[in-house]
């Protein structure tokens, strides 16, 4: 059995880590309350776009009528022979099993493409790590060396996310599928609606089948014991596990363009096309962002919350072993003073 000494040591350094635990879980909470806000701020915007398109193409013609082509590449459905993939990961751990869970989808979704060429696309730290050390990293207009291969990282981009450098990137993937170097274009991300709404999900946002219809391929729920131990947490630090009430701001995008009338438009459709589908594009990818950082803060927060209650129970556990050693110590020191005492009787 360890000395006193020595436990007393492991109780104080225990306790110093569960005051940065809950430091951490402090700071995540507070980030997630502005990362909801945020993705919430950018809603309106992603809504009225969204709207916009749909008034466009029912009222205009989306294939030439005379040649039957569609009127932007980016409607332009092709036979996948090579995809691109965006996988969004943390730049930081620190968040329970959330950027491994990410890499684990990303990994499960790669085996179903085994036919495909794949260029991955990498946002994060945690994500860049681990697939760089598995695959070439190569410019995308070199000749392939691999089936699967790494042509590009941002890392950083989650600490200060911000709708310009998404559109620079947006418009890069954009303009590879224009060129027809990439058939298909997935994004792999954390949804985040709520605390206890979130779910892993591959969402195709490349060719554009329907304006503002999500097209999953593939999504994982979170299991009921997540969903326990966000709540928990966040009932803890004070955050709501509800979702925003969107009511509002769904009702008044929706008025947009109803009326049952049609438009003449100064522009002919190829150019409106033009214009708003590239934007339409970064919305989607924006939006992937900043609900990616809301679900790391959760994550974290709640990975926080699990590690000070561990500390909590270990030093109690340590205090309990700290007494036996100071009780079996005493009793030993009791018995030779009995046991001296009784030889010189």
């Amino acid at each position: 059995m360890a000395n006193v000494l020595d436990i007393k040591r492991r109780i104080r350094s225990v306790k110093s880590t569960m005051q940065i635990t809950k430091a951490m879980k402090v700071v995540s909470a507070a980030k997630l309350r502005r990362a909801q806000d945020r993705a919430m701020a950018a809603r309106p915007y992603a809504q009225m776009l969204t709207n916009v398109l749909r008034s466009l193409v029912n009222r205009a013609d989306v294939y030439d009528p005379q040649t039957g082509e569609v009127l932007h590449p980016l409607l332009e459905q092709r036979e996948e022979r090579n995809i691109l993939v965006v996988v969004v990961t943390a730049d930081r751990g620190l968040a329970g099993g959330f950027n491994s869970n990410l890499i684990k989808s990303a990994v499960r979704f790669l085996d179903t493409k085994k036919a495909e060429n794949i260029d991955l696309e990498l946002i994060g730290r945690k994500g860049r790590d681990f697939f760089r050390r598995r695959y070439p990293m190569q410019n995308a207009k070199e000749e392939r060396s691999q089936r699967i291969r790494v042509t590009g990282e941002s890392v950083g981009l989650l600490n200060k996310p911000d709708f310009e450098t998404m559109q620079h990137i947006a418009e890069d993937i954009i303009g590879r599928y224009q060129r027809e170097e990439v058939d298909a274009v997935y994004v792999l991300f954390n949804e985040f609606k709520s605390v206890i709404a979130q779910r892993l999900v591959v969402d195709q946002i490349l060719p554009i089948e329907e304006i503002g219809e999500d097209d999953v391929r593939q999504a994982e729920e979170l299991s009921t014991e997540a969903r326990e131990r966000l709540a928990e947490a966040a009932d803890s630090a004070g955050v709501s596990v509800e979702a925003h009430d969107t009511t509002a701001i769904d009702r008044a995008a929706a008025k947009f363009a109803t009326a049952d009338v049609d438009y003449i438009y100064e522009q002919p459709p190829r150019e409106l096309f033009r214009s708003l589908l590239p934007r339409y594009i970064a919305v989607q990818m924006y939006r992937a962002i900043l609900e990616s950082i809301a679900a790391e803060h959760a994550a974290r927060m709640t990975a926080m919350d699990s590690a000070t209650n561990n500390a909590t129970d270990m030093i109690d556990s340590l205090t309990l072993t700290m007494n036996r050693a100071r009780q079996a110590a005493i009793t030993k020191e009791i018995i030779e003073i009995v046991s001296g005492a009784a030889a010189l009787s």
